[in-house]
């Protein structure tokens, strides 16, 4: 999207760190939360600012692939056309909105909505941060792989509240399946647990939290040693390019039925929340530090029309995780191969 993710995704920040056309495409207290938002934020700001004092700007780089492949995407755009030095910062997207906020980082190059609405709302509302309205349509569901589906017959999120079938996907002897919902820190990982909980299968699958390289080396067995497994899956994104998998069916997206609270908003966001129904479709936007309007006004003027699509998106994540590219060297040659396109975000 992640986030979040879009991920999806987007950090919660206690770490440091289309629908698809085709079934086969694809309680933690809030005062704790702010005592680890200090935290984090003070070391990720100390030493973005500290990289600020050599570059001219600062690009933060939340933890999944597609936004990092963007990052080095307007790296590369932005100091071949106007000369600045540019410095890529990681960091969660709490610090990256902070950092946005005070200066010290510039852009944010893939912010999932509705994933990351609370940071959007409150620096956007603010003034402090800008959006690019060139929003990438991003997918956000559950999956299992199409020998899954074939051969057990799952093929609706309602299936996992069965004992009978959640027991398919026990790994460890509990008696209980294990589904991976993303990553510790994805906003998108939150709403999953408001989604197991409210189709009911948080009672009889265990909702596994990991990091994505890890999660899907688990996929790639299941595949190799034809086992069921089911997992948090979303577009834009690699997967689907590697393996046949199945879009769990379930209700439609309703606004009516969808109320989920990030814990940041309150401690007691879980048992607050209900989401009963489908994801709604996301979008991925470029935001970025309204500073830049009068620092930089050129570079600004490009982050506001940068526009890239899904598939675009897709490939570009797939030549750095499956392909095993250098990420810097990858924007190198698809800037210069998309020269075009990106001829019409500079003018």
């Amino acid at each position: 999207g992640q986030g979040s993710t879009t991920g999806p995704s987007g950090e919660t920040g206690l770490e440091c760190s289309t629908r698809n056309t085709t079934k086969t495409i694809e309680g933690v207290e809030r005062e704790m939360n702010k005592y680890f938002y200090g935290i984090c934020a003070a070391a990720a700001l100390s030493g973005s600012s500290m990289s600020a004092m050599s570059a001219d700007m600062v690009i933060g780089v939340p933890n999944w692939p597609s936004v990092n492949v963007t990052a080095n995407v307007l790296k590369v755009i932005i100091e071949d056309n106007f000369g600045l030095d540019v410095e890529l910062q990681n960091g969660t997207n709490p610090i990256v909105f902070e950092a946005m906020d005070s200066g010290s980082m510039h852009v944010h190059p893939e912010v999932w909505l509705p994933n990351q609405a609370n940071l959007h709302d409150k620096y956007v509302n603010k003034g402090t941060v800008k959006m690019n309205p060139n929003g990438v349509a991003a997918f956000q569901g559950l999956c299992v792989t199409e020998y899954t589906a074939n051969e057990y017959g799952v093929t609706k999120v309602s299936d996992l509240t069965n004992p009978d079938i959640s027991k398919l996907f026990d790994t460890d002897g509990d008696g209980k399946g294990e589904i991976w919902i993303g990553a510790s820190g994805w906003a998108s990982t939150n709403v999953e647990k408001v989604r197991a909980k409210s189709y009911g299968y948080s009672e009889t699958m265990n909702l596994k939290e990991m990091d994505e390289t890890l999660a899907l080396a688990e996929v790639d067995n299941a595949v190799v040693q034809k086992k069921p497994i089911v997992f948090f899956c979303y577009t834009p994104h690699h997967m689907f390019a590697l393996h046949k998998l199945v879009i769990l069916d379930e209700p439609k997206h309703d606004p009516a039925k969808w109320n989920v609270i990030q814990p940041t908003d309150d401690p007691d966001w879980l048992a607050k929340s209900m989401a009963p129904v489908a994801w709604d479709l996301a979008y991925l936007h470029i935001h970025y530090a309204t500073s830049l309007e009068s620092a930089y006004p050129e570079v600004a003027s490009l982050l506001s029309k940068v526009k890239l699509d899904t598939d675009t998106v897709s490939s570009m994540t797939y030549a750095l995780v499956v392909e095993k590219q250098d990420p810097a060297a990858f924007a190198q040659k698809w800037v210069a191969d998309n020269s075009k396109l990106v001829e019409t975000w500079l003018r």
